[in-house]
């Protein structure tokens, strides 16, 4: 693998600096990026509390949950997404960045106050899909704007950066689940969940800049200039600009099958449910899986603490690897990887070694998915980035719904060491499907025009 620095991501028509003369660095923009940071952060807490809590919610009679319906409320939840991810990307670059953003965080923080409200599973489920709505609008949403202001050389390692407050918030819901749910019960765990409306909306709204290139798609030329002049980017230009309109909305989805993306697309999409699977499987059912394997219930929970840790770790090499070799092959490794940390996950090792499995298991699992985006980020332009991440983390959100479920199914029959062996067939699928994307660019370019300084998804 030759190192190959990627191309710019926005503004490749513009100046490499902005009239103001300041430059695009990681320090030039740091305030966006630690707000969509901090946005993440409660995102990754939000999901990950349902799996910290999980054993705790079973063992309440109240509730009346059974692993069945408990797999079954973990895929409302993601479906919640899949409609918040497909429908965010589109509305944003109608309505904006800023406001959908601030929307959805509103959303899981309300359906997280459902959640602790609750005195049995229907309500309970119904607080879960709320806040489905609200987690899956905010990612797509908070890596569009990451690419779009990171230094151009460096989004896969912006990306990932980012990335790192997802599992930052992961492991926050479960040292929430191990202090608060055995003395507080659960639903003290969910209460937490609220924070993100009182803490994060009001810092959004207030200080997250608009994106320039829908301030440009607009009219607002001289506010897109005077955003990309204060943060030191390049001024965007009309190709940046998301076109406005049903009509514009309707362009960028049919933009996605354009020459050169029409089968990488399908690829991205698939490569996404894979890594989405595992994601939301492991992140909602490691403990429970652990606790069957025999481990007692504070290492079964704290085990999904290590494996985010893990994630951390991982999002850090991950993303400055990815910027010497390209996301694709990056991604591609870290599946495989994470299918052979998932075998021997199934395996009864010591406690000490497991822990150890379990994190660097983290290391690549989490990241192999991040990676995912940041390849799609080098498929589409800079004017369709939000609707095809959209699309991306949308489609791959069936996934997200169908990890859930598949570890309550085997719950519910008995086999839940089984769950391991299926992650690891959607490591291999993720492989295959992320690995096929440079040749699906290479094959879907027209022949007779090739088109010029074609971007590299490798």
């Amino acid at each position: 693998m030759s190192p190959s620095g990627p191309p710019p991501l926005s503004g490749t028509s513009g100046s490499a600096a902005s009239a103001a003369g300041r430059r695009h660095t990681f320090r030039s923009v740091a305030p966006v990026l630690a707000l969509c940071w901090l946005a993440v952060f409660f995102d990754g807490m939000d999901v990950n509390v349902y799996g910290a809590v999980m054993p705790h919610l079973l063992d309440d009679p109240a509730l009346g949950l059974t692993p069945g319906t408990a797999g079954t409320i973990g895929s409302w939840t993601t479906f919640g997404m899949l409609i918040g991810a497909l429908g965010t990307g589109t509305l944003t670059d109608w309505l904006g960045r800023r406001p959908v953003l601030v929307t959805s965080v509103l959303l899981f923080s309300a359906g997280s106050a459902v959640c602790a409200l609750s005195g049995t599973a229907a309500p309970f489920g119904a607080g879960r899909f709320l806040a489905g709505l609200g987690l899956g609008g905010l990612m797509p949403l908070c890596l569009s704007v990451v690419m779009e202001f990171a230094p151009p050389r460096r989004a896969a390692l912006a990306t990932g950066l980012l990335m790192t407050s997802y599992h930052a918030g992961g492991m926050a819901a479960t040292g929430l689940g191990l202090a608060l749910a055995p003395t507080l019960g659960w639903r003290w765990v969910f209460w937490a969940g609220v924070l993100p409306a009182v803490i994060a909306a009001p810092l959004l709204l207030r200080l997250l800049p608009e994106s320039p290139g829908v301030l440009l798609a607009r009219g607002r030329t001289a506010e897109a200039d005077a955003v990309a002049d204060r943060y030191g980017m390049a001024r965007p230009v009309p190709a940046d600009a998301p076109t406005q309109g049903p009509k514009g909305r309707l362009d960028a989805v049919r933009a996605l099958f354009r020459p050169g993306a029409r089968w990488a697309t399908p690829l991205l999409w698939l490569a996404s449910f894979a890594g989405l699977l595992l994601v939301y499987g492991v992140s909602t059912w490691l403990p429970q899986m652990m606790r069957a394997a025999g481990y007692g219930l504070t290492s079964s929970v704290s085990f999904l603490l290590v494996i985010n840790a893990g994630g951390i770790v991982g999002m850090l090499i991950a993303g400055r690897t990815a910027d010497r070799y390209g996301p694709v092959r990056v991604s591609a490794l870290w599946f495989l990887l994470t299918a052979a940390g998932a075998l021997l996950l199934g395996a009864r090792l010591p406690l000490a070694l497991t822990y150890v499995v379990v994190a660097v298991t983290g290391v690549w699992l989490f990241s192999a998915q991040v990676m995912v985006y940041a390849a799609a980020g080098r498929v589409y332009p800079a004017a369709q980035r939000a609707t095809g991440l959209g699309w991306v983390t949308g489609i791959g959100r069936t996934g997200a719904v169908v990890g859930p479920w598949l570890g309550g199914t085997l719950a519910a029959a008995g086999n839940d060491r089984l769950g391991f062996t299926a992650f690891a067939l959607a490591g291999l699928l993720g492989a295959l499907a992320i690995g096929l994307v440079p040749l699906a660019r290479r094959i879907g370019r027209p022949t007779a025009a090739p088109s010029p300084a074609p971007v590299s998804a490798e």
